[in-house]
């Protein structure tokens, strides 16, 4: 029987950053559940104040003398509201962190913004009355009383705006008039919408008979009470987004409202757009460009009821619907779904979560799903559903692989392969546009030859080696040249200074950006409208909606930029895309090095041809035997995944297993190098429990060895790493060393846990 409770007090408040121990009383034991809201005694004066149960323990967490009894169990507490932090103690026990951390995650804090009232000023006196007190004014020469009375009395209601700045009517005099009794003064709560009346127009699509299928079965599976989560594969252009306005105009007529997740700030606009067509001013956006104040009103706004649908990034998951009845997760596949913060959660796992807790249920999409989630599909965890073709009837586009080891040996040293060029002519004299992609992520890590395309990689991890300049080696002295790092196994040798495989000496890291392309367009093709979109150019609040609005209304050519202009953008205009540098995401030190190309490959390709015209691409890279790039050209999702799942299985990496990645940081090396050590000692002697079950270890623990980036800002970075099927043994590691550095007077260094992570460390 649970006897105690631990209780986060005020949480609207910032001031008190941990939980306090109470004790249950008889009349309460089996009643509290976690989220739950309760009446504290608090501080010295025992003054009854508002907690939420965040834990119920067996044990008391501190002595049973010194706690103090829970006064009473709330009713009035919001559902939505209690929900969230019962997904937050989830949070917090899932991915490792402080409960504070987690609730301060799915409840964010409430902060001093100013409401915005709508007022309105109307007659308080009736006919006679009111002609009586304007002869008075104008008798008197009080002529700005005169004139709001002269106006009242053939208006009836005026808005405060216009009195006060076409009117020129001070706010005194208003004020006295009110106290006279001549004038009322009547306001309403005015809530903050970042959605544009002015935007969307359209007409709907007509469903296929596959999207129609897709839709009616899911929404004929939740009336009939299976929650099962589903997956919707549907290439490139296959009109996934229709089967989304369809299911969420289900859901309405249910008494439903939905979260519909993206996974770039990006992609808001055009998404935005299509939604509001349909939902008028019943949908919603909330993300990090808005303002505080606008972000509270839409939170206000879903929890009273007035909005129907919310979209933005993984941050829109905590949106506090009273009914929720979806969460669909656009582009499923992205990195961005993963927190890179404590508590570091994934929004795929976190949505499955908060739909259990309201009975909703989830709907993923992707032409490139995550491998997790197909894996999952495949087993029969999730509903697959999938879409083979256009939905304007188009077919696929046509696309080129360019090997730039050919073009080297050719003479050509510019970043544009030869076909590259002579589409991108063709485009523009036929007033076409094009898109421009620099596959950038990951570009200054790895080291690779340029006239042979060999990358150096670990023996051991099968993963790129990451150059680390000046780096100090342990026990060594700083290398001028420079070190070649595994961030998995710690594996260092030295900076080759001319190609292990063929000699050359054109062997070094990847140098480029977006704006010397633009430039090296300028210089071939001096007519051509060029954009550019990357983190440098999105910078303000709306920049992203203008590039993209410009570009839809063909106010430029080409369009160059980084993996935010390959997802989910619609332009039927473009008829060619060119990959720059497509191997750079290949080259990661990363397990997921493959499947992330893959997917931007195919995501970018499928950019081309989705109007009347057909589409073709162009893919520049020096790996083009490479099965990634093979099956991307392709567009064959079912050849990559079997292919990659083989490698996986192999090397015991996700989903065939699963890894918790422990980073600790100190200010000194040593003591993060010790606190890594211990970490790696707990794992070792709760695998050396394990009782075998066949000729390999359940628990693999790789480490320590020093971070992707060892050392920031003055603070030495050290990781684990730990591997097991079994995802519970993962966290019961974790518990066991939060356990252990709890029991510690001072922790030697900071600690933080990442299941499955997305990127090394």
């Amino acid at each position: 029987m649970n006897r105690f409770a631990n209780v986060i007090v005020d949480i609207s408040h910032e001031k008190v950053d941990r939980p306090f121990g109470y004790k249950i009383p008889p009349a309460l034991q089996g009643v509290l559940q976690p989220g739950m809201r309760v009446q504290i005694p608090f501080g010295k004066g025992d003054r009854l104040r508002t907690g939420y149960v965040i834990e119920l323990l067996e044990v008391a967490p501190f002595p049973e003398e010194r706690m103090k009894e829970i006064a009473s169990a709330l009713t009035d507490v919001s559902q939505p509201q209690q929900r969230l932090i019962a997904l937050a103690a989830w949070m917090k026990e899932q991915y490792g962190s402080t409960m504070i951390a987690a609730l301060r995650t799915v409840l964010p804090a409430r902060q001093r913004v100013a409401h915005k009232e709508k007022r309105r000023i109307a007659l308080g006196l009736c006919g006679q009355e009111a002609e009586e007190r304007l002869l008075f004014y104008e008798k008197k020469h009080q002529t700005a009383r005169a004139r709001l009375l002269r106006e009242l009395l053939q208006e009836g209601e005026l808005p405060w705006e216009l009195v006060v700045h076409k009117l020129h009517v001070t706010a005194q005099t208003i004020r006295g008039m009110q106290k006279d009794g001549v004038i009322c003064l009547n306001s309403e709560r005015l809530y903050r919408n970042p959605v544009k009346p002015t935007e969307g127009g359209g007409y709907r699509k007509e469903l296929s008979a596959a999207q129609q299928f897709i839709a009616d079965r899911i929404l004929e599976d939740f009336d009939e009470g299976r929650r099962k989560p589903c997956l919707i594969h549907g290439i490139t252009g296959s009109g996934k987004t229709e089967v989304y306005l369809a299911l969420i105009e289900g859901m309405i007529k249910r008494g439903k409202q939905a979260i519909v997740l993206i996974p770039e700030i990006a992609l808001t606009y055009q998404t935005l757009l299509r939604f509001y067509r349909h939902f008028k001013d019943r949908v919603s956006v909330i993300n990090s460009t808005l303002s505080q104040g606008e972000k509270q009103d839409q939170r206000e706004r879903a929890y009273k009821g007035e909005i129907d649908v919310i979209i933005g990034p993984r941050s829109a998951l905590f949106t506090p619907f009273p009914d929720l009845g979806m969460i669909i997760i656009d582009e499923e596949h992205e990195n961005s779904y993963k927190s890179e913060t404590m508590p570091k959660y994934h929004a795929r796992e976190t949505a499955l979560e908060l739909a259990r807790l309201c009975g909703a249920v989830v709907v993923m999409g992707s032409a490139t799903p995550s491998l997790e989630s197909y894996d999952r599909a495949k087993k029969g965890e999730f509903s697959l559903y999938t879409l083979r073709e256009r939905l304007a009837g188009g077919q696929l586009p046509q696309v080129y692989v360019e090997d730039l080891r050919r073009e080297l040996r050719g003479g050509n040293r510019t970043i544009f392969s030869k076909r590259l060029q002579e589409k991108l002519g063709e485009r523009l004299e036929r007033g076409e546009q094009a898109m421009l992609f620099l596959n950038r992520r990951g570009y200054a890590g790895f080291v690779s030859c340029r006239f042979c395309g060999y990358v150096c990689k670990c023996p051991h991890c099968s993963v790129s080696l990451s150059e680390h300049r000046k780096m100090r080696a342990p026990g060594a002295k700083y290398q001028e040249n420079g070190l070649l790092v595994c961030h998995y196994c710690g594996y260092t040798q030295p900076l080759p200074q001319v190609c292990p495989h063929c000699g050359s000496r054109y062997i070094l890291g990847f140098r480029a950006g977006t704006q010397q392309i633009a430039e090296q367009i300028g210089r071939l093709f001096p007519a051509a409208r060029v954009l550019r979109m990357d983190a440098d150019t999105t910078r303000t609040k709306d920049s992203y909606e203008k590039i993209l609005s410009a570009f839809a209304n063909r106010e430029a050519d080409v369009l160059v930029g980084t993996q935010m202009i390959v997802k989910g953008h619609d332009f039927p205009n473009v008829t060619l895309v060119g990959i720059l540098a497509a191997d750079l995401s290949l080259s990661l030190g990363d397990y997921r090095a493959a499947e992330r190309t893959f997917q931007l490959l195919t995501q970018a390709a499928g950019r081309a041809g989705r109007g009347e015209r057909p589409g073709e691409v162009v893919i520049q890279t020096y790996q083009p035997e490479h099965y990634s790039i093979r099956y991307a050209a392709a567009q064959d999702y079912e050849g990559f995944f079997e292919e990659e799942m083989t490698y996986r299985r192999l090397l015991s990496y996700p989903p065939a297993s699963h890894i918790l990645a422990v980073q600790l940081s100190a200010e000194k090396e040593q003591e993060a190098m010790e606190a890594a050590g211990d970490v790696a000692r707990t794992a070792r002697e709760l695998a050396a429990q394990e009782t075998p079950t066949g000729p390999l270890p359940q628990t693999v623990v790789i480490g320590p060895a020093p971070a992707l980036i060892e050392k920031i800002n003055d603070v030495y970075r050290y990781g684990v790493y730990i591997k097991n099927r079994d995802y519970r043994k993962l966290v019961a590691v974790k518990n066991a060393v939060e356990k252990e550095r709890a029991g510690q007077e001072r922790p030697k260094a900071n600690c933080q846990f990442d299941f499955d992570p997305v990127s090394a460390y």
